[in-house]
């Protein structure tokens, strides 16, 4: 990793390996796609396998069990993404809370009920509006057992109009840069929640949405990193205080914690967009943002030939690569048990889940 990485320095180094070859767009389209949907999904709980969500997105297939829940709710996140995207584009359009909602109900899809048992036992029901703001109020048991409360429902319109119209005042001016635009619109949306479900994943669209306004490459808040993202929220919460129409109107320099950790997460995923394009080689693959150098060149020639050749066998592997079976199983095993390899679920069948630099 560069050393003192800053979001700068990424910029800069993103700057210089422009413009990118259509492969190189492609194969980073490609990559993000899978990558961003999984992983904000995956911090709500949705319970596809990265193989399953690369699957279903790239190739419009569904293998192995999976809630429809599930399935049609990545569907639907895929569609948001690319909402955004072309929206992104069209600069001389503001934000408006309309398309704030559009994307909200192309989320949701469409209205459901949630069934909870109250403490006495009694069943109680409500129903989530998809594309409506938030009829009632909404919460959050923190991790340290605190009830933290968002903005009230009656508060609600006006708090969003405020943001919607403080984002578009600020692009105008050009003070903020892309990054604390977006850091800051998260944090604020963030406070006031303004839907019943499905606040974080509109978030992390949203920010999206500004940095490719602002021609930057879109990032991916990773669930495996969601204890520290929840966090670095929680202790800027502390920092701001409790009162939702305080944290809806937040300064950058009141969030703190929250910048400097967005900050740095934007800068990384940058940086190791511009690693996966500039630093090709054999032994170097990427798996949901993570660069794996594999010390012996077995596991690269193994994976290689499973990529072309997805029902091969262990007597074709022993033949092709010249090492013995009880050598090629560990190769396999291990590969497995990183999720970079998958059994399709036909006999023999498996599917390359890692990324090649090359």
């Amino acid at each position: 990793m560069m050393k003192y990485l800053t979001v700068r320095k990424a910029i800069a180094a993103w700057n210089d390996i422009q413009p990118l070859s259509d492969r190189d767009r492609e194969r980073l389209s490609r990559k993000f796609t899978v990558e961003f949907n999984f992983n904000s999904n995956h911090i709500e709980g949705n319970t596809l396998s990265y193989g399953q969500t690369e699957l279903l997105l790239l190739f419009g297939k569904v293998v192995g069990e999976a809630e429809m829940k599930d399935l049609e709710e990545m569907k639907a996140s895929n569609v948001g993404l690319k909402m955004i995207q072309e929206q992104a584009r069209l600069k001389e359009m503001p934000l408006t809370q309309n398309f704030v909602r559009q994307l909200h109900k192309t989320l949701l899809r469409e209205d459901y009920t949630v069934y909870r048992e109250l403490p006495g036992g009694q069943q109680t029901s409500y129903v989530i509006h998809a594309g409506c703001y938030k009829t009632r109020p909404n919460s959050v048991i923190t991790r340290y057992g605190d009830r933290f409360e968002y903005a009230s429902p009656e508060e609600t319109p006006a708090l969003m109009a405020d943001l919607v119209d403080w984002y578009n005042e600020e692009e105008k001016k050009g003070k903020l840069s892309p990054v604390e635009l977006a850091t800051l619109f998260h944090y604020r949306y963030i406070r006031i929640h303004p839907f019943e479900d499905g606040n974080g994943r509109i978030a992390r669209l949203l920010v999206n949405y500004i940095l490719a306004r602002h021609n930057y490459p879109m990032i991916v808040v990773r669930s495996r990193g969601k204890n520290e993202y929840l966090e670095a929220l929680h202790q800027t919460d502390i920092e701001v205080g409790s009162i939702p129409s305080v944290g809806a109107h937040a300064s950058l320099s009141s969030i703190r914690p929250f910048s400097k950790y967005f900050s740095g997460l934007i800068a990384e995923e940058i940086y190791n967009d511009v690693r996966f394009i500039t630093e090709p080689d054999e032994n170097v693959w990427w798996y949901d943002g993570q660069r794996v150098e594999f010390r012996t060149p077995n596991y690269a020639k193994l994976l290689r030939i499973m990529q072309t050749q997805p029902s091969v066998t262990i007597e074709s592997l022993h033949e092709q690569l010249g090492i013995n079976y009880s050598a090629i199983q560990r190769l396999i095993g291990r590969l497995k048990e990183n999720g970079y390899i998958e059994p399709t679920g036909d006999a023999g069948v498996w599917r390359v889940l890692i990324t090649p630099s090359i």
